[in-house]
């Protein structure tokens, strides 16, 4: 019997070590990076202003004033909104039962801007057109489509490894995507978007390392087929966590050459973002947004209750990424809210509580994600949905209690509401 189970072992640790070798060999097809850090080289068909490379600076002071006046012009209540949309994979739950619950409550502002990134960038086309899109949102969020994206992690990033472009059609994240990425959506968009309202989205650009920022609003604009695919690809790209689900090449021209872009998931880069990172670096002022109001959706936990971690590969590496992706998140919303208070703004977040049992951000198990949906709708149709940063802390960082003892909390008790 010894024998026999040694045998399996060896035949596994083979197949792994020729499944490795097979994919350090094997290099999918594609046509060179443009050269230069910022160019004019964009998708065929549309125009530069289409995207932005975040440490830009020519390309934001071009293109912001008119971007901020269109935005002020759609603030028909005298008062800007912003939703920005973190990542957190099957935490986009979370986000997308808060929306449902606001629009339950009769609280959900017209938001004149709204960003996403990886989950919070598929959420992101939901949040932008409003409530009569809650039922479809509901379902992309928590249907059979989504229970299938991460079914067995092991057998997923050997897949990548054998087949790093993959068979786009046959990867459930596009399967998801172009599911619900329908003409009536990139109608609908576009409507919006001409009113001077904002959708953007966020990838990495892993040629360049950086983070582009794509106007989803300008894309739809063009209202064809081509409108459709490309904007499909760039919520799938922000969304493509790598390793997991292949990057997606973006074709694109400078007029005089065609070249091959690589982008994946947007949160390699960023966790969330309110404005490009120049505005940060150069301490720029936008007046159009003083007094605005900024609300934050954390689709993922901002603390975690100790727990073991098993002695296995799989658990070290998804632990240590999930550990990354926290810090990372916590610096994005410092920065944030940083910008927000220079900029004289009213900011809002809100997270998943540290006591919600949530097991691992690529848990898409059916149930947990309409647990997760419930849970948030609930909270945000009570009015027990939004923080202040100073509450956040002060959950995040006291003691906290073994999850299984008591069940978990609204991110914002009514005694921190009323303070």
């Amino acid at each position: 019997m010894k024998r026999r189970s040694a045998m399996r072992d060896w035949t596994t640790t083979l197949l792994l070590a020729l499944m490795f070798l097979l994919g350090g060999c094997q290099t999918a097809p594609r046509r060179a990076a443009p050269p230069d850090l910022i160019n004019q080289a964009t998708p065929e068909g549309f125009p530069p202003a289409l995207r932005l490379v975040t440490t830009d600076l020519h390309g934001f002071t071009s293109q912001s004033t008119e971007f901020f006046k269109g935005i002020r012009a759609a603030a028909t209540d005298g008062t800007i909104d912003i939703l920005a949309l973190s990542g957190g994979g099957s935490g986009g739950a979370y986000g997308a039962g808060a929306l449902a619950g606001l629009s339950r409550a009769h609280e959900r502002p017209q938001f004149e801007l709204v960003t996403g990134v990886s989950a919070g960038a598929l959420l992101a086309p939901f949040a932008f057109l409003g409530p009569d899109w809650d039922a479809r949102m509901q379902l992309a969020f928590t249907g059979k489509r989504s229970a299938r994206l991460m079914r067995s992690p092991t057998r997923t990033i050997l897949a990548r490894l054998l087949s790093p472009r993959g068979l786009p059609r046959h990867n459930p994240l596009f399967q998801l995507v172009d599911h619900f990425v329908t003409p009536a959506m990139i109608d609908a968009v576009a409507r919006e978007a001409a009113k001077g309202r904002k959708l953007i989205v966020a990838t990495t650009d892993l040629d360049k390392h950086e983070t582009v920022l794509w106007d989803m609003g300008a894309i739809a604009a063009r209202g064809d087929p081509t409108a459709r695919r490309l904007f499909r690809d760039v919520l799938i790209a922000s969304a493509s966590v790598p390793g997991i689900f292949p990057p997606v090449l973006i074709h694109v021209s400078d007029g005089h050459s065609r070249y091959d872009e690589m982008h994946v998931d947007g949160s390699v880069t960023t966790s969330v973002f309110t404005m490009p990172l120049i505005v940060g670096i150069q301490a720029y002022d936008v007046p159009e947004l003083r007094g605005a109001h900024l609300y934050m959706i954390v689709n993922g936990q901002l603390a975690r209750t100790p727990r073991t971690t098993p002695f296995n590969t799989i658990d070290v590496l998804s632990n240590s990424f999930a550990a990354e992706m926290t810090y990372k998140t916590r610096g994005a919303v410092l920065e944030n809210i940083a910008a927000a208070r220079r900029m004289h703004m009213q900011f809002r977040m809100t997270e998943i509580p540290v006591d919600y049992p949530q097991e691992s951000f690529v848990d898409f198990d059916a149930k947990h994600m309409r647990a997760l949906f419930d849970y948030a709708e609930d909270c945000a149709s009570r009015g027990l949905l939004w923080l202040t940063p100073e509450q956040s802390i002060r959950r995040n960082m006291r003691m906290h209690p073994a999850i299984a003892t008591q069940p978990p909390t609204c991110p914002a008790p009514a005694a921190d509401q009323a303070r």
